[in-house]
């Protein structure tokens, strides 16, 4: 069975991304590797072993176009309003809470962050089939 080790996004400047991703998700450096023309990046917590892999080009000046068909990132966490009121105090612009239901049943709570890059991530409290 296929296991799902990581994501990869092209961000502009690393120490941007490290920075917004640690405050924002707790991910630390797992790793670093770097090349001649680019860098990469891979980030992770105590929470699982899934991680986020940042590919820095060296030669890039101008920011990615992120084009139609990129979605989003998502992370579950237990107190959905603390996480938010945490971003808002970490300078994070959050987005506000959403709730969705389904025929009267609330499927998921929900806010989304963008990064440095223009990159939306949802963050999920924990809940039905968002563990």
């Amino acid at each position: 069975m296929a296991k799902a080790i990581h994501m990869m996004i092209r961000v502009l400047e690393e120490a941007r991304s490290v920075e917004f991703y640690s405050k924002a998700f707790g991910l630390e450096i797992a790793e670093r590797f770097d090349f001649d023309s680019f860098t990469l990046v891979y980030l992770r917590n105590d929470e699982a072993d899934f991680e986020v892999e940042l590919t820095v080009n060296k030669d890039r000046t101008e920011g990615y176009d992120l084009g139609n068909g990129y979605g989003h990132l998502a992370f579950c966490v237990d107190k959905l309003d603390e996480e938010h009121a945490r971003f808002q105090k970490e300078g994070l612009a959050p987005e506000d809470i959403k709730e969705f239901f389904r025929d009267g049943t609330l499927i998921a709570r929900f806010f989304f962050v963008t990064d440095p890059d223009g990159y939306r991530i949802e963050i999920l409290e924990r809940h039905g089939r968002y563990r």
